[in-house]
């Protein structure tokens, strides 16, 4: 007789249990195991050999002359730099990003851009119908491109549409967690259909070589929602990141199989839509004419674009016994406590009774450790209540032993400061000898860096 297996899946993370319990034991999110449609297990399926009653795939060598895949320029030119060079046919791209944020927005300026230049476009909303696109698409001064628009969910049904015709060359679907799939049970959005109709619409893309374009909910952590296996199941992710509060939007490529995940795009939102923004130093850099303490220019790197942005920094003394805080914004919180443990132990520095708060301007958020010195300095200036020239900016890695050790890229940095008009740079003492456009003042250790910013020396 047929043995019925019973598997219990998380709609939060994605784990299968073999028997329901109230609590994930992997995420700990409770009454999230739903009952998925049984499998039937015979002894003729357990016992079956795969190694033979399948047909042969060819095997292709790797220096074969193949045509690659080509790629198809969007029309925008900061989502073609995140993409790897524009979308490649037969791919398929996830966007996540928070409510509002602008993905709606920048998916149909790209279709829209792509149909005017000849291109064959679809665009499916499971979200709004086919008229909110349209006023959204005149809104935008668009509504004049040929964009095939459909609202639907059903997953069949859109198939069938678009298989009927000529493939469209760009497919772009709003959301994938509206999308249903007859095929199982469940509810749209839970984690059997998300996962169903994404390996339904991703094989309608690489068959008919459609460049397929998924918009994905996310988490209140800022992760895609829906199962982990959809990240891996797409070529390319792309995160929309910014703060609704601020004009600025940033496109970051988490995963992309046709280039590096290196590359940022930086949009600005406004009236007629997203903007793209060719020097985004202007966004973070405060215009000021006189120095202000407890602040730095720092020349971050986001794959091959230099971006100045402000670390600002401010100390505030407490009466003895208070408890210190520590505020962080747009850094690692666990990297400050690191810096401050180095001026404290390594330059004599006592942060212990004051309380420290440390803001990146702009809303922007940086992971590149080459701030380390900059950090330092703004801290150091803050303490002291002396101002950091207004035409510096510093960049360097701090070791726990208080070295400062060189960074990447740095001629790239500094040619960016350069150009936006800063006359010297704060660095570690291995780049004061390179030939560069500003004047450098190097430093082997933190405790050098310290001295010359109270005047020491």
């Amino acid at each position: 007789m047929a043995k019925i297996q019973k598997r219990f899946v998380c709609q939060s993370c994605g784990s299968v249990s073999s028997r329901w319990q109230g609590q994930c034991v992997d995420c700990s999110e409770w009454n999230t195991l739903v009952e998925e449609t049984p499998a039937i297990v015979t002894p003729f399926h357990a016992k079956h050999n795969l190694q033979g009653g399948g047909r042969t795939v060819t095997m292709v060598a790797l220096d074969a002359e193949i045509p690659l895949p080509a790629r198809r320029a969007s029309g925008i030119a900061e989502l073609d730099r995140a993409l790897g060079g524009g979308f490649v046919e037969g791919s398929a791209t996830l966007i996540g990003g928070d409510p509002g944020i602008g993905k709606s927005t920048l998916l149909l300026q790209a279709a829209a851009l792509m149909a005017l230049a000849g291109a064959d476009v679809a665009y499916v909303s499971g979200e709004e119908a086919a008229d909110q696109v349209r006023l959204r698409a005149r809104r935008l001064g668009l509504g004049e491109a040929p964009v095939r628009l459909a609202s639907a969910t059903s997953v069949r049904d859109i198939l069938t549409t678009l298989g009927s015709g000529r493939p469209p060359e760009l497919l772009v679907i709003d959301s994938i967690q509206t999308m249903h799939s007859d095929l199982i049970e469940g509810a749209p959005g839970t984690v059997s259909q998300v996962r169903a109709s994404a390996q339904e619409l991703i094989r309608f893309a690489k068959e008919r070589g459609t460049a397929l374009v998924l918009v994905g909910h996310v988490t209140k952590d800022g992760t895609i929602a829906g199962p982990r296996v959809l990240e891996h199941m797409v070529d390319t992710v792309l995160s929309f990141e910014g703060e609704r509060s601020h004009q600025y939007r940033i496109l970051r490529a988490i995963k992309n199989r046709f280039g590096g995940t290196d590359e940022i795009g930086v949009f600005a939102m406004e009236a007629q839509g997203l903007t793209e923004v060719s020097n985004p130093s202007s966004l973070f850099l405060t215009q000021r004419d006189e120095g202000v303490t407890g602040t730095v220019v720092f020349p971050a790197l986001e794959g091959t674009r230099p971006v100045l942005v402000e670390i600002q920094a401010l100390v505030v003394r407490l009466a003895s016994g208070a408890t210190p805080r520590r505020a962080v914004v747009g850094w690692d919180s666990g990297r400050l406590a690191m810096i401050l443990a180095v001026l404290e132990a390594r330059c004599g520095l006592s942060f212990s009774s004051a309380e420290v708060y440390l803001n990146v301007a702009g809303g922007y958020r940086v992971q590149d450790p080459a701030a380390d010195m900059a950090v330092a300095a703004a801290l150091v200036s803050a303490l002291s209540e002396r101002p950091v020239p207004t035409d510096a900016i510093a960049f360097g890695e701090v070791a726990l032993s208080g070295e400062v050790r060189s960074v990447a890229h740095a001629a790239l940095r500094l040619k960016e400061g350069a150009k936006l008009g800063f006359g010297q740079a704060l660095v570690p003492a291995a780049l004061a000898r390179e030939q560069a456009p500003m004047r450098l003042s190097g430093f082997p250790t933190l405790a050098r860096l310290v001295d010359h910013l109270l005047g020491r020396g």
